[in-house]
């Protein structure tokens, strides 16, 4: 005790031990002693001397200090003095201060004591489960010091102690309750340990994100203020980009959580945004950055368009434009909040058509597009928020075709309001200021507008611009080509490198794949020579991109050239490389687009950021174009007229064939609309018919009750003949008194006959109702051959219906014979009298029978006629479909026709447009040099130009 009274307290005499003999006196009793005590007084003087001595304490006390953590649990004391006697040893984070004025090699010397202590204490992964074990410890002496430790690990040797604690046993669910403790220091210094913990490991981050971290993690930023918060909402919002960041099994969890649904009451700023503090600037910076993250084009796209659509859905992007156009917001914050409704919006239709209505609070309200066009070609602004502007727009154009559509109808003159600024007023602008980087945004920012969108290439031909008093308009396109020429003088005695990159590109992506602007931009003389002297030229480094760019635009209007010009159709292009460039040489100045160090920068995200303004020379999307374009143009360039003509051939039969299948697939579909109609007939048919089934067996069964009861009556009238005949022989006296009653038999015989031949009168009116339905079924027209085959079934069934009718009529015949009999016999046995009376009644009957038997057989002659009918029908039906056939293959063949003469004679009358306008300017030019001009041959070229248009005009009108 009284060595630890001369270390911790006053100077004793003698001389002083060194260092290193302390620390070695005081290892050997914490090792040593068996009072607990003592051994809390020797790690005590350990823990103050770890810092001045910290190579002497790690060497040789960390193997006591590791014991005490294993022996002595008991006692919370010696394990906090333990704790904090290995942080000291294994942070370097006070060592920072004293190291300040030391030179390099002794900071790097102490980092490299912190990780070769580091290394020692997690050779044994039983260390780390030891240590977490003991976070378990409630007490304060214990678990501040064990989360201190844990985290100086993980930033010394992160990836080695990551894995041991991924492999612990709820080794991350025990670090998640320490977000549950009550004591603020030890949750605090806890979101610090898990973001050390979730740094790159994706495994981790995933079990942190389901143990429920999401939920915690918001509530304290709600409870803390949000971005009125402290540092520990920084604390927080950084852990929760840790878990979001490239890792979409999170950001689904995140989604489907409804947690973003409580991101919106952070962007809620007031009407006074002065004074804000740098805390809340870091804060809402970073909250800006979580929802970045949420739909980072880098993501899935599924999963991208599933967090805008909530986005919009919860007013979160509302909010977002409200930050955007209010009043007093920091720049920094003002650029960042640009960058994410950026990435809110992009590609997302109805986000682009809700940020397109949102208007800047101003008088005259203005759109809110228009406003942040309006600082990106200022070149005052300062260039992050340029930069942020650009991307802003580029996203809401991407994948907008009625975007783009809107911002390229302000540029035609239909749609020009003077009293108001445009999108398209503010480009043309920029396009062509004195400030080269604005020069260079707006070429990229019209670019986009014409981004995969050939309608609107071909709309913007017609944008013309007035140059200056007293001279013609021109188009855009050629005051893009002037000002290229004109920056070519400019660049060799200054620097006009970043314009001149822009406008080859503005021009690259607006003849690409649309042959009309290849032709405009042919038909201008000075166009060709002046791209083909630029790439022949050796010229200096910066100048090689230029010379690159140029031969990418010469290789486009070959690629893409419809050869309606003859002076520059592809054969005599191809030639003129050949001769004024050589075609190594072209395709080798090609390849210097995709060598150029700031190409590769920018394709890797669609964001444009950029050190200085002077290397903002590419754009995103027009690396894609020139990815996909440089190889199809070398082999363009290298490829023979015969190989090409063999190539337009194979073109236009595939074009041929992908007529045809089009063609045999609305065949198809036609066909199955009638296969399905047949059906449903055909269905309704098979119902009636299995009705009509039902009756004839229901007619049948009666036909043969009847039979059954003729032939009883038949029997009967035989036994009764037969006993008659012998009563007359045996005793003839009797016959007389006989004959009365016999008589009054046979009479209501006859009667129940009567009856029976009503009931088959009836039946056979009920078929003859059967057959004149049949018969109005047959006179309905038919098509196609599954109309024949129902008319077969029908005649069928007519068949059928005949049969059984003739049927009836042979037992109505043979009813008519027994009745015939029945008289006779009636005749021989009766008096005459009776005989007379019964006489007229069976006469009536044979009549009736006549009758009956004449109306079936006019019924057979009217089935046999329907049958004929209906065969001379259907032939008439299919005559007539192939004629209508005919008709609409000869329709549609005009209808063609028709359409490709009205564009073959736009065409035509737009190049006699541009011809009239290049005849005009060659007499103005022709007069300044003194030549005489006469103006009337052309004003009656001109009259009689416009009565043959007239004229046109009335022909088609007729047609």
């Amino acid at each position: 005790m009284n060595f630890l009274r001369g270390v911790m307290g006053g100077q004793s005499a003698g001389p002083q031990p060194s260092g290193a003999e302390t620390i070695q006196k005081l290892c050997d009793r914490v090792a040593s002693s068996t009072l607990l005590e003592d051994r809390r007084d020797a790690v005590r003087a350990l823990k103050s001397l770890s810092k001045k001595y910290r190579m002497e304490v790690g060497m040789q006390a960390m193997d006591h200090l590791i014991n005490i953590l294993q022996t002595d649990r008991s006692d919370s004391e010696i394990l906090g003095y333990a704790l904090d006697t290995l942080y000291n040893i294994i942070c370097n984070d006070e060592d920072e201060e004293q190291d300040e004025s030391e030179d390099e090699a002794a900071q790097k010397q102490a980092d490299d004591l912190g990780a070769k202590f580091t290394e020692a204490f997690i050779q044994e992964h039983e260390h780390i489960t030891l240590l977490l074990t003991l976070l378990e410890e409630f007490d304060f002496h214990v678990r501040w010091p064990g989360v201190k430790l844990l985290t100086a690990l993980l930033k010394s040797q992160c990836v080695q102690v990551q894995s041991i604690i991924l492999v612990s046993p709820m080794g991350v669910s025990r670090l998640m309750d320490l977000l549950a403790d009550s004591r603020e220091v030890i949750r605090n210094d806890g979101l610090l340990l898990l973001q050390q913990l979730t740094k790159g490991n994706a495994a981790i981050q995933k079990i942190v994100a389901f143990e429920n971290a999401f939920e915690r993690l918001l509530d304290i930023i709600t409870e803390e203020g949000s971005s009125d918060g402290g540092i520990v909402v920084e604390d927080c919002l950084l852990l929760l980009l840790n878990l979001l960041k490239n890792n979409s099994s999170n950001q689904n969890f995140f989604k489907e959580g409804s947690f973003i649904q409580r991101m919106r009451p952070w962007f809620e700023v007031g009407d006074d945004n002065s004074g804000w503090s740098a805390q809340k600037v870091t804060n809402l910076h970073l909250m800006l950055q979580l929802v970045r993250v949420m739909v980072s084009p880098v993501n899935s796209p599924g999963a991208t368009a599933s967090c805008q659509k909530s986005m919009f859905q919860c007013g979160l992007l509302q909010q977002l434009c409200t930050i955007l156009m209010a009043t007093g917001v920091p720049a920094d914050i003002l650029t960042e909040t640009i960058n994410t409704v950026s990435e809110v919006i992009r590609g997302s239709q109805v986000n682009q058509d809700y940020f397109a209505s949102v208007n800047a609070p101003s008088n005259p309200p203005r759109p809110a597009i228009v406003v942040l066009l309006m600082s990106m070609v200022n070149d005052r602004q300062p260039f992050v928020l340029r930069c942020a502007v650009l991307y802003c727009f580029q996203c809401f154009l991407y994948k907008n075709q009625k975007g783009q559509g809107e911002i390229v109808a302000t540029l035609l003159p239909s749609t020009i309001d003077a009293n108001c600024i445009s999108a398209g007023q503010l480009l043309c602008g920029g396009l062509f200021s004195a400030d080269s980087l604005s020069n260079w945004c707006a070429a990229v920012a019209l670019a986009h507008a014409l981004q995969d969108n050939l309608t609107q290439k071909e709309q913007l031909l017609r944008v013309q611009l007035a140059t200056s008093l007293g001279k013609p308009p021109v188009s855009l396109l050629q005051q893009c080509t002037n000002i290229l020429s004109q920056g070519d003088k400019i660049s060799r005695r200054g620097s006009k490198v970043q314009t001149r990159v822009g406008l080859l590109m503005l021009l690259c992506t607006w003849i690409n794949n649309c042959p009309i602007a290849v032709t405009h931009f042919l038909h201008n003389q000075e166009n060709v020579p002046f791209l083909t002297a630029q790439i022949s030229e050796n010229l200096g480094e910066d100048e090689r991109l230029v010379q690159g760019l140029c031969a990418l635009l010469l290789g486009i209007c070959i690629y893409y050239n419809d050869n309606s010009l003859e002076n520059y159709t592809k054969e005599k292009l191809k030639q003129l490389i050949e001769k004024r460039i050589g075609k190594e040489n072209f395709v080798e100045k090609l390849g210097f687009i995709t060598k150029h160090e700031l190409y590769s920068r920018a394709a890797q995200k669609p964001q444009p950021v950029f050190p200085s303004p002077e290397q903002m020379l590419f754009d995103h999307e027009f690396t894609k174009l020139v990815k996909e374009l440089e190889g199809v143009i070398t082999k363009a360039v290298h490829k023979s007229s015969e190989e090409e003509k063999k190539e337009e051939e194979v073109k236009k039969t595939l074009e041929q064939h992908d007529n045809i299948v089009t063609q045999y697939k609305e065949l198809i579909r036609e066909q199955d609309a009638k296969i399905q109609e047949l059906k449903e007939q055909m269905a309704s048919m098979t119902s009636q018919n299995e009705e009509m089934q039902t009756t004839m067996v229901q007619q049948l069964s009666q036909i043969q009750q009847h039979k059954d009861q003729y032939n009883i009556l038949k029997l009967k009238l035989g036994k009764e003949n037969q006993s008659q005949a012998n009563s007359l022989q045996g005793d003839g006296s009797q016959v007389n008194g006989m004959q009365t009653e016999e008589v009054a038999q046979l009479r209501e015989e006859m009667e129940e006959l009567r009856s029976q031949h009503a009931l088959l009168q009836t039946q056979l009116s009920d078929k003859e109702a059967v057959i004149n339905t049949l018969r109005s079924k047959g006179s309905q027209p038919t098509e196609g051959a599954t109309g024949g085959s129902d008319n077969t079934e029908l005649l069928k069934e007519l068949e059928l219906l005949r049969s059984q009718v003739q049927s009836q009529s042979s037992e109505i015949s043979q009813l008519k014979t027994d009745n015939q009999d029945l008289l006779r016999r009636a005749e021989t046995g009766s008096s005459d009298t009776s005989a007379s009376g019964d006489g007229s009644n069976m006469a009536e009957l044979e009549s009736r029978l006549a009758a009956q038997t004449s109306e079936t057989e006019r019924l057979k002659e009217e089935v046999r006629g329907l049958t004929e009918g209906r065969v001379q029908l259907e032939q008439q039906a299919a005559s007539a479909t192939s004629s209508v056939a005919i008709l609409q293959r000869e329709k549609a063949k005009l209808q063609t026709d028709l359409q490709e003469s009205k564009k073959e004679q736009d065409d035509l009358l737009m190049l006699l447009a541009d011809q009239d306008q290049k005849i005009l300017s060659l007499k103005e030019r022709l007069k300044e040099l003194g030549e005489t001009v006469d103006d009337e041959d052309d004003l009656d070229s001109r009259d009689q130009t416009d009565e043959d248009d007239e004229e046109e005009d009335e022909d088609e009108d007729k047609d």
